[in-house]
């Protein structure tokens, strides 16, 4: 049933198959993204916002570190999709086998890399005056769970290259929705403030890995690794570093992105715009799930056929990918344009003990929150052909221009730009900046994808 499961790929029709992987991956990313949402909510009112903020300091540390597992977990499976399409079951095993090994050496040792200079990282990052405190009580807790969570993420990327979407739906809905009932049992009942917050997300990640072990160990999976597998081969090794540095690489300006976001910020408008962005943060990572599910479902049909020459099937799969996200992605733009404020409130508390600092804080919210939020998600119907168009080279097993495509709108446009237009003008120049770089990233990312697939798909 499994290797039917994988050869799938390559004979089904293209819409259907598309739907049947893009659905659970966004089921599986909208519990994530509801859980980072909710969880901010249950942090906000039983907290306070300054706890938001504290976390949203220390999410670019923590999330850097799991993306290593990520990175490597998408790597290496662009090599298996396209090693299964090829009818190369050894070499599937051996990366695999490989990834394992890799990622838990090195989120390992990024841990205790942490850990030793937590006192200089959390400033560095935004978790400056009131912030630091929360911030490093969050931080300490949450990065003993993060090599779990690398693990879970690197495995999952592994279960979607054998064609086995709803598994990986499971594995990404249970540490999520454990993670909902801990907040409430860990800061509500029990009163534990910061630690309960952390304590819940790290026994989210350690739910998430207890399932997918429980799936490489079953009937589920088709790689059955042996001792030998773990064995780390330069060959692969190379294959996966070169294909997961795209992954990498997007984190790493992602983490430097919030960096740079949030001493700007603090330095115009203190702790409250910081907290702004805390929100605007969650509702990038919260409101395109559904097209980030589509880029999921594109990559296992897109590298599979491309490993079996299937190239009228590839090319259709491109289209059909954009198609789609490109519909969801305006859904979600329309009710972002609609709903700014009333999605701000749901993030602030409205208990009448809050003290004076938290009461400023919240109106301040809610009257930069509208155009913020209008300026930040203004190109969102259009990052569809990016995001695939970037997704593709990935797949393929690509790794230059996937990485040039990758970073072109944090690294390439974003990042200059946070630079120079909040000099120019103030606050709103910071956010002009994210719908000005999803639109040159797009016109790049675009006329890449064309030149290629006239070049190669024939």
């Amino acid at each position: 049933m499994a290797k039917v499961s994988s050869e799938e790929l390559g004979t089904a029709p293209i819409g259907k198959l598309l739907v049947k992987q893009a659905v659970p991956a966004s089921i599986g990313i909208l519990v994530m993204s509801i859980n980072v949402l909710v969880d901010s909510i249950f942090v906000g009112n039983w907290i306070g916002p300054m706890a938001i903020a504290a976390i949203n300091v220390v999410l670019p540390v923590s999330f850097f570190i799991a993306a290593l597992g990520m990175a490597i977990g998408i790597g290496g499976s662009s090599i298996i999709s396209r090693a299964l399409g090829a009818g190369q079951k050894e070499k599937a095993l051996q990366t695999f086998g490989n990834q394992i090994t890799l990622t838990l050496l090195v989120t390992v040792s990024m841990v205790v890399l942490g850990l030793y200079f937590v006192d200089v990282l959390i400033p560095a990052f935004g978790g400056k005056g009131s912030i630091f405190d929360p911030a490093k009580v969050y931080y300490v807790i949450v990065l003993y769970g993060v090599p779990f969570l690398a693990l879970c993420m690197m495995g999952n990327t592994v279960i979607r290259a054998e064609g086995k979407p709803k598994f990986a739906m499971i594995a990404m809905i249970i540490p999520s929705i454990g993670n909902l009932f801990l907040d409430y049992i860990f800061i509500y009942v029990f009163n534990w403030g910061m630690e309960g917050a952390a304590w819940a997300t790290t026994a989210g990640y350690l739910l998430c890995f207890g399932y997918v072990l429980y799936f490489f160990l079953s009937s589920h999976s088709e790689l059955k690794l042996s001792p030998q597998h773990f064995k780390l081969q330069a060959p692969i090794l190379k294959e996966i570093g070169s294909l997961g540095f795209v992954t990498l690489s997007r984190q790493a300006v992602t983490s430097v992105t919030y960096l740079i976001m949030n001493n700007i910020l603090f330095n115009l408008g203190g702790e409250p715009l910081v907290a702004v962005y805390a929100i605007i943060g969650r509702m990038l990572m919260f409101a395109l799930f559904p097209v980030f599910g589509v880029t999921q479902g594109f990559l296992p049909i897109a590298g599979f056929n491309y490993g079996a020459e299937k190239y009228d099937r590839v090319k259709k799969t491109i289209i059909t990918a954009i198609k789609y996200a490109a519909l969801v992605a305006t859904l979600v733009f329309v009710i972002l344009m609609v709903f700014p404020k009333e999605i701000a409130q749901l993030f602030l508390s409205d208990r009448p003990d809050l003290d004076e600092q938290a009461l400023a804080i919240n109106a301040y919210v809610l009257e930069h929150i509208p155009l913020a939020m209008r300026l930040v998600f203004l190109a969102t119907p259009i990052i569809a052909l990016q995001l695939i168009g970037a997704a593709y080279f990935q797949a393929i097993g690509k790794a230059v221009p996937a990485l040039i495509l990758t970073l072109t709108r944090q690294g390439i446009f974003f990042i200059p730009l946070i630079l120079m237009l909040p000099s120019i003008y103030g606050e709103l120049g910071v956010w002009m900046s994210f719908s000005i770089a999803d639109v040159l990233a797009t016109i790049v990312t675009g006329i890449y994808l064309y030149k290629e697939v006239k070049r190669t798909l024939h």
